[in-house]
């Protein structure tokens, strides 16, 4: 049987993800994963795909912009508190903060992050990350 888990958000963040955004871990079960993400004023992370797990993000706090490409389909869409997206396995993506202060969003991972060699780097649709 799995325990039940409480867990405080850290200050620190645990790591920095591949593509440069900050992740602060949160629970996880057998399924799936639970994570905080921050994105530097500032900052643009450098664009991946995953190879075998998708996200679920949700916005909280700040305002940005995210790219996705899927195929020959590929969309930029302003995120901020409230907004919500996916990013399904193989998917491009990259992310950008716009605003006056950290991007952050909560990242629900399908299956649990199995480590650093999942994300695969691609060709940038923003420069400087």
């Amino acid at each position: 049987m799995t325990t039940f888990e409480t867990k405080q958000l850290p200050e620190k963040y645990d790591y920095l993800a591949p593509d440069g955004s900050e992740i602060r871990l949160l629970p996880e079960m057998k399924g799936d994963g639970l994570s905080h993400c921050t994105l530097p004023r500032g900052g643009i992370s450098q664009a991946v795909t995953h190879k075998t797990v998708e996200d679920i993000w949700y916005f909280i706090k700040g305002k940005g912009k995210v790219w996705r490409k899927q195929g020959g389909r590929e969309k930029v869409v302003d995120v901020g508190p409230g907004i919500c997206l996916t990013i399904p396995t193989g998917t491009h993506f990259q992310f950008r903060n716009t605003g006056q202060e950290p991007l952050r969003f909560i990242i629900a991972t399908m299956p649990p992050w199995p480590g650093k060699d999942e994300a695969v780097r691609v060709k940038d649709y923003w420069e400087g990350a």
